[in-house]
């Protein structure tokens, strides 16, 4: 392992181990398809589990290397991470204070279509030839700006051989595009096809109903725009977020692969020497608070043979004390094929393909929240089958064993990740991001090992709470609201995201 300064032979040889534990619920995954004798009424799974793996109590220690870091005149903070193994360079650009969350409220999807369009034109080049020279490079070039993002993210990749003209064409697009009136008109046609086509998604329609839910009145409660907002956007407004949101002193730059930092460093000050500082700040509105009193949501969705079924509440933000302790949580009830949901309504009751849960944590507090896809007859059970795991999560202090598993299986998941420039350069921009300690990810796994019974207890106390829950439902509202009255009372609405005109 290149990256790391340090690491002994019983440190590697606990990294195997941990590697063992996570292989276990991969290999109960691919054992465990639905099959003909579950639709019948078979709920027990028929996996044996010997659990006779052997227990290793090492912690992975690691001291991984830093990159080289600098930051230009103009503010721009560089991160330079050497690796010469492949002929290969990647390059992440984030630019904070410019994502969806600053937008203004009349107009979702500006930063978003802002950052499509940076590849649209310049004022050397046109669509085309960017698009030409791209191919023509062996290079890829993309701006993404997602709804809920406090940045937006311009990713790249090529040779090292052709470095200075593949990056020469990233920083073009980077600080000079035109925003071309008939570029925008297509992408505008694009996007409104791709509105009317995301309303036929369950998952859209769960994900834009419960991020209402859970967020209220902050930004990331959007994820979509609408074809009035599209259609009024005009080059000189995309323009106008890009001056003054595309700023130095708020990016960071993160290049990896085949590159020295003593010569490309003089590059870098001559590339984004025009990129001129600004006294632009990115200013964050108050956070999120979680809801006090639980709701179900139903987004009827006529005919169809699935329940998309998804619960949760705001939690915590990136830089909490608790962040290791929720993470151990989350992998117990619902991070992977290993956990309590998937075992539950998967394997032994047979419901449904898997369930997960997941937590979101940035710069401000996200949720915590669990779901999956269910057959609409299994709605009742599936429901009541969460909230039994939601409360016994809360109720039952996790047995030492299944503890002890769920924290290898993320050690080990860390450990297998350090072998990836790209993403040991995606942790070093996240520790910049949020602030974090220069040891952050040295001692992750420590932090990660050291969550106790009463840690997990504690935390899915505060951040799972059954009675607080936000539950939306996509499915046929004629079969499933009956049921889900049986849980609460149920507001109803159409794939439009309207109240439904009946109320059932």
């Amino acid at each position: 392992m290149k990256y790391l300064k340090t690491i002994t032979l019983k440190t590697f040889a606990a990294t195997l181990l941990a590697v063992a534990f996570m292989a276990q619920p991969a290999a109960r995954a691919i054992a465990q398809q639905p099959n003909a004798g579950q639709d019948k009424g078979t709920s027990r799974s028929k996996v044996e589990r010997k659990n006779r793996a052997p227990v290793s109590k090492e912690v992975l220690q690691v001291k991984i290397r830093k990159p080289v870091e600098m930051t230009l005149d103009n503010g721009l903070t560089v991160l330079i991470l050497e690796d010469h193994r492949q002929p290969l360079v990647s390059v992440q650009l984030q630019i904070s204070g410019a994502g969806p969350i600053l937008e203004p409220r009349d107009k979702p999807g500006l930063a978003n279509i802002t950052a499509q369009m940076v590849r649209e034109g310049t004022k050397t080049r046109n669509s085309r030839q960017i698009a030409e020279d791209v191919d023509k490079l062996g290079a890829t070039l993309n701006a993404t700006s997602g709804f809920g993002s406090t940045a937006t993210a311009l990713n790249a990749s090529g040779l090292s051989d052709n470095l200075d003209q593949w990056f020469g064409l990233m920083t073009d697009m980077l600080m000079n595009p035109t925003f071309p009136a008939d570029e925008l008109g297509k992408l505008k046609t694009r996007i409104k096809t791709q509105l009317v086509q995301q309303r036929s998604q369950p998952g859209f329609l769960s994900d834009e109903r419960f991020r209402r839910a859970v967020y209220g009145s902050h930004p990331a409660a959007i994820n979509t725009t609408t074809p009035e907002v599209v259609d009024s956007l005009t080059p000189e407004m995309l323009a106008a977020w890009h001056r003054e949101h595309y700023v130095p002193q708020n990016a960071i730059l993160g290049i990896a692969g085949d590159v020295k930092p003593s010569e490309l460093i003089p590059k870098l000050k001559q590339w984004f020497g025009g990129w001129k500082r600004t006294d632009y700040k990115e200013t964050l509105p108050a956070n999120p608070t979680p809801a006090t009193t639980g709701k179900i949501f139903l987004i009827d969705r006529p005919n169809s043979v699935q329940s998309t079924i998804t619960m949760g509440n705001i939690a915590i933000d990136r830089r909490h004390p608790d962040y290791f302790a929720v993470n151990v949580m989350n992998s117990i009830i619902g991070g992977s094929g290993s956990a309590r949901l998937f075992l539950n309504l998967r394997e032994e009751k047979g419901y449904t393909y898997g369930v997960y849960s997941n937590f979101v944590a940035l710069k401000y507090p996200g949720p915590w929240s669990a779901g999956g896809d269910v057959r609409t007859e299994v709605t009742e059970g599936a429901m009541t089958e969460f909230l039994k795991e939601l409360n016994r999560i809360r109720d039952e202090k996790v047995g030492a064993d299944e503890l002890e598993e769920q924290k290898r299986s993320i050690v080990a998941s860390f450990a297998l990740s350090l072998e990836s420039p790209a993403t040991l350069l995606s942790y070093a921009i996240t520790r910049k991001i949020y602030g974090l300690p220069d040891d952050y990810w040295d001692t992750y796994p420590s932090k990660i090992m050291a969550v106790t019974a009463d840690d997990v207890q504690r935390v899915a106390r505060q951040y799972v709470n059954p009675q607080t829950q936000q539950v939306v439902v996509v499915g046929d509202a004629k079969k499933i609201k009956p049921v889900l009255e049986k849980f609460g009372a149920v507001e109803v609405y159409d794939t439009d995201g309207k109240p439904h005109a009946s109320g059932n």
